[in-house]
């Protein structure tokens, strides 16, 4: 199978309830239209431009330039799968591209809805970190590339709530404590009022899975990037403490075989299951992630569950067979895999 992207498989700081941190910049060339209202032409004179770049990157590590027309079906579903892409980046993949580095911690997509979209992914809580390896990356895409900059705007971008530093920071946060106890929408709920917005596994548009969401900022406009990653950073706070209060909760002496056998039930159905399906799958797995956080159940790879989240969507599971499977078989396929994998490392 393709080796997990590196982000997805490391720890981080508070890796318990923080899975990953994301920046993305968004960037468009001067004088060529965003990608919606450009001719054909014009898209490829924005790969070749971003192309002819790409060995101005080598300084910050190997990155390697791929057109999304020549990947197999199955290869750009994996990227979107590790959120690497975006899922609107598989579509229509003629004129695309993505660039990335050689951990796939690092992903730059080519004429998705601006014509830069540059990405850092990191384990756990480093929304710092990801944003100065961003901002790396652009100030050296920004040396060899023109970008559209307005003096009183700033960036300009397809979307216009993404004008100004066009910078969108987010955290993904595990949160299985909140949700069993019903208190998601009241720690969540009120974000909105502080420029703030919660998506699902998949961000805009996406629905939450495996009790898996993401914080990010909405303003871009009227703010630095060193305010809005203060600002997620202040919020992001806020809903560990939260968390860590709602699991301290279900440990109390009067709840705590209910939680126990709850989770053990979970691990009982993953271990033994002999066919299911992915958002099941995400479920139980978010269940048995919390019993290993909280110490409730033992496994020697504290980082395996992570994978294992996305190792068991559609796309990864064909791709390890070599092929396109119906429904009922990638059901079959997930389960063993489950098994054998919970089987080896408890």
């Amino acid at each position: 199978m393709k080796n997990i992207a590196s982000w997805m498989k490391q720890g981080g700081p508070e890796g318990d309830i923080v899975l990953g941190t994301r920046c993305r910049l968004a960037r468009n060339l001067q004088g060529i239209p965003f990608p919606e209202a450009a001719s054909r032409d014009q898209l490829r004179e924005v790969l070749q431009q971003v192309e002819n770049v790409v060995p101005r990157l080598q300084s910050l590590g190997s990155f390697t330039y791929l057109e999304m027309g020549t990947m197999d079906t199955l290869d750009r579903q994996i990227l979107a799968e590790e959120h690497l892409i975006s899922p609107s980046h598989i579509q229509n993949p003629q004129h695309k591209a993505v660039i990335l580095n050689d951990t796939s911690n690092v992903s730059i997509m080519v004429n998705e809805e601006d014509h830069l979209r540059i990405q850092v992914l990191k384990p756990g809580l480093q929304t710092e970190a990801a944003w100065q390896l961003a901002t790396k990356i652009d100030d050296l895409l920004e040396e060899h590339l023109d970008f559209a900059f307005d003096m009183q705007t700033g960036y300009l971008t397809s979307c216009p709530t993404n004008v100004g530093t066009a910078l969108r920071a987010s955290v993904m946060f595990h949160l299985p404590a909140l949700r069993r106890l019903k208190k998601v929408q009241e720690v969540l709920g009120a974000v909105s009022k502080f420029g703030l917005t919660v998506r699902g596994l998949y961000g805009e548009g996406s629905d939450v899975r495996g009790n898996v969401f993401q914080l990010s900022n909405q303003i871009t406009l009227g703010q630095s990037e060193e305010e809005t990653i203060e600002h997620l950073a202040r919020f992001t706070d806020q809903i560990l403490h939260s968390e860590r209060q709602a699991r301290e909760y279900l440990l109390e002496e009067d709840r705590r075989l209910e939680t126990e056998d709850w989770l053990f039930r979970s691990y009982g159905i993953l271990s033994n299951a002999r066919t299911i399906t992915s958002l099941e799958a995400m479920e139980l797995l978010s269940d048995l992630k919390l019993g290993v956080d909280l110490g409730v159940i033992e496994l020697s790879d504290r980082e395996l569950l992570k994978q294992l989240m996305v190792q068991i969507r559609s796309a990864h599971l064909q791709k390890m067979m070599g092929q396109e499977l119906p429904v009922q078989e990638r059901d079959r396929l997930r389960a063993s895999l489950i098994r054998d994998t919970l089987r080896s490392k408890s």
